[in-house]
């Protein structure tokens, strides 16, 4: 059928809030609507506070603004409450690893933007602990909810076929614009730790142990020595720690402690450490920790440096290629076999947007002609790794309007979002039409693109 001119927003997949941060208030549905619930869907209810909180949440993000908006707040939280109805029918669950999993990785990424765990906490005047179990509900409820659209959706395919009659019909004033792209490989070089800092480091540890064990606070020495920036001012404790959430060399040494009995220095690729093991739930554990990195020498930056102009040198000498080095010499895990090629997490593509690289990197492809390999460049990890690498900027593109010849990926994403979202728009009419949905609208006097009114209006119990 042919297409409407359309604002791009409305090609985005039905989503679901990421206000991580806002808890979700799940009770039995009631048979009236009471002050404060604007919707009951199945036994799931929709607060105002839900969508007034969410809104002020993308406010202060900057990704949202006038009023009409929670118009579509609203109507995504019934779609979300009418999957985990149907998800309850359907018996669809979630494990608990699954959602202690997404919760760490969540807080991972709130963590990095804040800048450190400190001024997360500062920020919502929470610990972290206590941000975990706000999101818990939450979490469990847009997994489950996303869990059920996956199986609405999954069968879904879409031909080149579709895509291209999608690109025809689509006005090309309303295409969406691709801002500059950019696709580079990468090796990367770390610097040898000597034996000497190795062993210093581990003397510090050796050190601040006795000194426990001789009376001293473990939090305090971790509060004044421990290089973990996520639990250094928290005394170095981790509560309610499962398996799975730390690196596994962390993870045999804590989870094999008596309560209060104090490790060994060991090994994990953040440095070395020791752990002490506060309490133990089955197989849940309190502990805290204290981290000392190796310190590396001005000497060793430099071999790793001098390092990376050899390869670099041996590639513009044609003795080997850039993917053939990458194999060989990086120390990149993600990417030395696929080329060095990085690959964007957030889209799982090669191709990253200029302003979602780091801000290092971009420098340096920004000095880059395609094809051209870099001098070998200083960088440091968000946890303080330091190493050098060699970029090589393998393709460019300007900002444009997207395009089958360049952007068919893109495109094809649009044209089976818009056949999903047509595939939700037909499960939801048939779904509401069998479920309890009761609607108060006067708070917001919105206009939905489904039926949940005139179903509301209609349902006889």
């Amino acid at each position: 059928m042919p297409l409407k001119k359309k604002n791009l927003k409305h090609f985005k997949a039905k989503s679901f809030i990421a206000a991580v941060f806002i808890s979700c208030i799940s009770l039995k549905a009631q048979p009236q609507i009471v002050d404060g619930v604007v919707a009951v869907v199945g036994n799931n209810i929709v607060l105002k506070t839900d969508i007034d909180q969410q809104f002020d949440n993308l406010k202060r993000q900057g990704l949202a603004s006038d009023e009409g908006e929670k118009c579509r707040i609203f109507e995504e939280l019934l779609f979300e409450k009418l999957l985990l109805h149907q998800a309850e029918l359907d018996s669809i669950e979630v494990t608990e690893e699954e959602i202690d999993l997404t919760i760490q990785r969540r807080l991972q990424v709130f963590i990095q933007q804040f800048g450190s765990q400190q001024r997360l906490e500062q920020y919502y005047k929470k610990s972290v602990l206590e941000l975990k179990e706000e999101m818990e509900p939450f979490v469990r409820d847009q997994m489950i909810a996303q869990k059920m659209l996956r199986e609405i959706t999954s069968g879904i395919e879409i031909t080149p076929s579709e895509v291209r009659t999608f690109y025809k019909g689509f006005p090309k004033d309303s295409l969406p614009l691709v801002d500059a792209q950019v696709e580079y490989a990468q090796i990367i070089k770390y610097p040898k730790v000597s034996k000497d800092a190795k062993q210093e480091a581990i003397k510090r540890l050796k050190d601040l142990k006795k000194r426990v064990e001789d009376g001293s606070s473990f939090s305090t020495m971790a509060v004044l020595y421990s290089e973990d920036p996520g639990s250094a001012k928290n005394g170095g404790e981790y509560k309610g720690i499962k398996r799975g959430q730390f690196v596994k060399e962390f993870e045999a040494v804590a989870f094999n402690l008596k309560e209060n009995e104090i490790s060994d220095p060991f090994l994990t690729e953040y440095g070395y450490h020791i752990v002490q093991l506060q309490k133990r739930r089955g197989e849940e554990l309190d502990l805290r920790h204290i981290l000392i990195k190796p310190k590396i020498s001005p000497e060793n930056l430099q071999k790793a440096e001098s390092y990376l102009d050899s390869v670099r040198e041996m590639v513009i000498a044609k003795k080997l290629t850039f993917e053939e080095a990458a194999e060989r010499f990086s120390q990149d895990e993600n990417s030395k076999l696929n080329g060095g090629l990085s690959i964007n997490p957030q889209t799982g593509e090669t191709h990253w947007q200029t302003g979602a690289l780091d801000k290092d990197v971009f420098y340096v492809l920004d000095q880059l002609e395609e094809g051209r390999i870099s001098e070998p460049a200083f960088f440091r990890t968000p946890d303080g790794k330091e190493g050098y690498r060699l970029l090589k900027l393998i393709d460019k593109s300007e900002p444009h309007r997207a395009n089958l010849q360049t952007d068919y990926q893109l495109l094809q994403n649009y044209a089976l979002q818009e056949k999903q979202n047509e595939a939700n728009d037909k499960w939801i009419s048939e779904k509401i039409k069998k479920t309890y949905v009761r609607v108060n609208n006067d708070y917001f006097n919105c206009n939905f693109k489904s039926d949940w009114i005139k179903q509301s209006s209609q349902y006889v119990e």
